[in-house]
């Protein structure tokens, strides 16, 4: 769900290879539905609530783990983007995650990696979307440097064009613009440097199609053809002549401000040549789905990453995480839990509890939820960042309303649940001697829980029994009973 337009992709694997049955996009332009408070304007949730209708009759049906429906920029910076993401689950039937710049970044490089030929070397990427432009440098299917600038097409439109006017003085205005917003990556970029540049997007497409149409060249987009198509849309003047040069109608009142962007992206990091590539993020979505289904889940990768990064220990992380899903697995269905997100999460909530230990041993599990709120975390949606805070968060001491404070209010019993598995879990394995889980037995109940250890096991741990005394303590002051017995 783009700032400009909506796209869906429907494919099936055949043999490790994605092979593409459908395709729709409409021009919602969702970024143009923004208000001066950076709220969604009803309009504009209707407008995209009527594509949504559309793309869920032919998604029925499908498994939930074979959909993955993502926002991007105008549902990043829109104020009320959580009541619209619900509005559109209660629509399309399926979970809708809003993702970072750079994960967006990721995924499209991950999606025209794979339409390229896979030539040696390192490639620039570059897509321009509505609100927001990515720009990319990977070697093969590997990203070296993500950036998500806050300039797109609609708003640069908005700014710039919003007449349907296209004046040198504009023109002029947004290029600058543009290049100075690339002051914060340039030096970085140029001195990392790239063997070829592929830009992906129906912006660039577009540009490269009128390069085509006015002979100025066979497609590939130049730095001598951008200024010389420069000077042909200020002589014009005006977007409603633009299908003079073959610009598709929808695209009129965008178009000058996407070939603003993309002029400032020539100029100031010195490219000289680029082709389209077809591939972007939707077809990154594919791969990603299809890397967890051949388990090649970029996820483990990054959790992985930041273990070794903070210095956290994975013995003990993984024996919080036997002990947890030993748990997790007798009370998942009556606590309605059983979900690959819920496991998912406190899986990745038990290797990640102490990473704040890095920063301090003090208040550690509120260094710890900042690390993972705020962090760039590939594979990861805002919201999933946000669960994953909210468990390390809640993993120890107090058990307070504030720990939910950011979670949206139909989320919470469920994070409550996950946060006291998380709890028990990290108790049990206090000692830090990575001991298998004992043979316990899990009772739940609605704001409830009773555990029930083997005959003489807490005998023989009096740190372990003092420990789960305390927490029922912590508990009850939230109105939840922790039974404990052998």
């Amino acid at each position: 769900m783009g700032s400009n337009s909506f796209h869906m992709v429907v494919a099936r694997l055949v043999h490790g290879e994605i092979r593409t049955l459908e395709k729709m996009g409409e021009k919602v332009q969702l970024g143009a539905g923004l208000d001066s408070y950076n709220r969604l304007t009803e309009e504009a949730q209707q407008r995209a609530l009527a594509c949504l209708g559309r793309f869920a009759q032919r998604i029925s049906n499908m498994p939930a783990e074979a959909v993955q429906i993502v926002g991007t920029n105008a549902l990043r910076v829109a104020r009320n983007a959580d009541q619209f993401r619900a509005r559109a689950e209660e629509v399309l039937g399926y979970p809708v995650e809003i993702i970072a710049g750079r994960e967006e970044a990721r995924l499209i490089y991950l999606g025209v990696s794979h339409t390229l030929s896979d030539d040696a070397g390192r490639r620039l990427v570059i897509d321009i979307g509505g609100g927001s432009t990515e720009f990319i440098i990977g070697e093969r299917f590997e990203p070296l440097e993500l950036e998500s600038l806050h300039m797109g097409c609609v708003s640069f439109r908005n700014r710039y064009f919003p007449e349907d006017r296209i004046t040198r003085r504009q023109m002029e205005k947004a290029v600058t613009h543009a290049e100075q917003e690339l002051l914060s990556i340039r030096n970085r970029y140029r001195q990392l440097g790239w063997q070829s540049t592929a830009g992906s997007s129906g912006s660039i497409k577009a540009i490269a199609n009128v390069m085509a149409h006015l002979k100025i060249s066979d497609g590939t987009l130049t730095l001598d053809g951008m200024r010389e198509l420069r000077r042909r849309l200020v002589d014009m003047g005006r977007t409603d002549r633009l299908s003079e040069i073959g610009v598709r109608a929808d695209r009129h009142n965008i178009f000058p401000a996407g070939f603003a962007i993309l002029m400032g992206a020539f100029e100031s990091l010195g490219i000289e040549s680029m082709t389209y590539a077809d591939g972007a993020l939707r077809e990154g979505l594919l791969y990603d789905i299809a890397g967890r289904i051949q388990h090649e889940d970029v996820r483990e990768r990054t959790i992985q990453a930041l273990q070794e990064r903070y210095h956290v220990d994975q013995q003990h992380g993984r024996a919080v995480e036997d002990t947890a899903l030993a748990a997790w697995e007798q009370v998942a269905d009556a606590w309605a839990l059983r979900t690959p997100h819920d496991e998912d999460v406190l899986r990745w909530a038990c290797r990640l509890h102490e990473i704040g230990l890095t920063i301090s041993h003090s208040q550690y599990h509120k260094h710890g939820a900042y690390l993972l709120r705020y962090s760039d975390l590939p594979g990861f949606s805002q919201q999933f960042q946000r669960d994953l805070a909210t468990l390390v968060r809640g993993h120890r001491r107090k058990f307070a309303p504030a720990i939910f404070e950011s979670a949206d209010p139909e989320d919470i019993p469920r994070l409550r649940y996950l946060c006291v598995l998380l709890r028990l879990a990290v108790l049990i394995q206090h000692p830090r001697n990575q001991e298998a889980p004992p043979d316990i037995r899990l009772y739940p109940g609605e704001q409830r829980l009773t555990v029930e250890f083997p005959k003489g096991w807490l005998d023989e741990r009096p740190l372990t029994l003092a420990d789960l005394q305390n927490e029922q303590d912590y508990l009850a002051r939230q109105k939840f009973r922790l039974e404990v017995s052998d």
